[in-house]
């Protein structure tokens, strides 16, 4: 297969460079190569490469800034995969596009979980322009993958797992919140399903996508530094007790960002549990450091 990677030098674009590299042509863009919000530029590259897949990895991703930059924000999260929607369809391409936790409202009580045709309720900038580019796909095209996933992490760059372990490793005690819940998501499984889905050529449409078991940011960051036998005290805090603590004006963030992986796994792709993506990640990282 030929498959066209967007946002390719980012965190999951990598995973999925990787994953997908034995026996397929992986053409990989940045935003110089393939811009997703000019759709000329992606008319063109996209009518040139005719490829059988895009995998769109390209994303605004900064909660708290989208919120002073909607147009942007919308321009690359909404536009954006329309765009790209449109011009797959004219070339026969599939489109496999990643969303978010966030198109919900982050209220339901944490004794449930969201199902992919839950009520969309997003309240921030982030989550309303990607409800928004999850519409514009499915309004232009009928042959895509969208996976919802929250909580991402992942080999290079900065992310919550190396933070933790940072403030653990050079601190007698941290301060973590302990009232939002979800799923810690290793960015190598998010690519791994990716893969079967496309493997198993499963039904096309809206797909929550995180790894399996539900925790808490608190919980995550003590199974952080356990396994890396970090002495560190972590003290549980409310999520407005943290924001008064820091003195910091942010996004609303979900209280609930559990994601519901029933419709996957009735179609027999295996999602490992979260706790295994942290073992293997921290491995992988150990690894590249020596």
């Amino acid at each position: 297969m030929k498959i066209l990677v967007t946002g390719a030098n980012g965190m999951l674009a990598k995973e999925v460079k990787k994953r997908f590299q034995k026996g397929n042509e992986i053409i990989a863009t940045d935003v110089e190569k393939l811009d997703i919000t000019n759709e000329k530029m992606v008319d063109d590259v996209i009518s040139e490469v005719k490829p059988d897949y895009i995998i769109n990895c390209a994303a605004y991703t900064a909660v708290d800034k989208a919120e002073e930059n909607y147009e942007l924000a919308d321009r690359i999260n909404g536009d954006g995969p329309k765009n790209l929607a449109k011009s797959a369809k004219t070339v026969g391409a599939k489109l496999v596009h990643i969303s978010t936790d966030y198109v919900f409202g982050g209220d339901l009580d944490v004794s449930k979980d969201y199902d992919e045709d839950d009520e969309k309720e997003p309240v921030t900038v982030y989550g309303k322009t990607k409800l928004h580019g999850e519409q514009g796909i499915e309004e232009n095209m009928d042959e895509y993958y969208i996976f919802r996933t929250a909580w991402l992490y992942g080999v290079g760059g900065n992310n919550f797992v190396k933070t933790m372990t940072k403030l653990g490793s050079t601190r007698d005690e941290i301060n973590v919140v302990s009232d939002q819940h979800g799923s810690p998501t290793y960015a190598k499984d998010l690519a791994d399903i990716i893969y079967q889905a496309i493997e198993k050529k499963i039904p096309y449409g809206i797909y929550n996508a995180t790894n399996q078991g539900y925790t808490t940011w608190y919980e995550f960051t003590k199974e952080i530094l356990k396994e890396q036998g970090i002495k560190c005290k972590v003290n549980p805090v409310t999520t407005e007790e943290y924001i008064n603590m820091m003195k910091i004006t942010q996004a609303k963030r979900p209280f609930n960002s559990q994601l519901s992986k029933n419709k996957l796994l009735k179609l027999g792709i295996q999602i490992p549990e979260w706790k295994d993506g942290l073992k293997r990640y921290l491995k992988e990282e150990k690894e590249n450091e020596e």
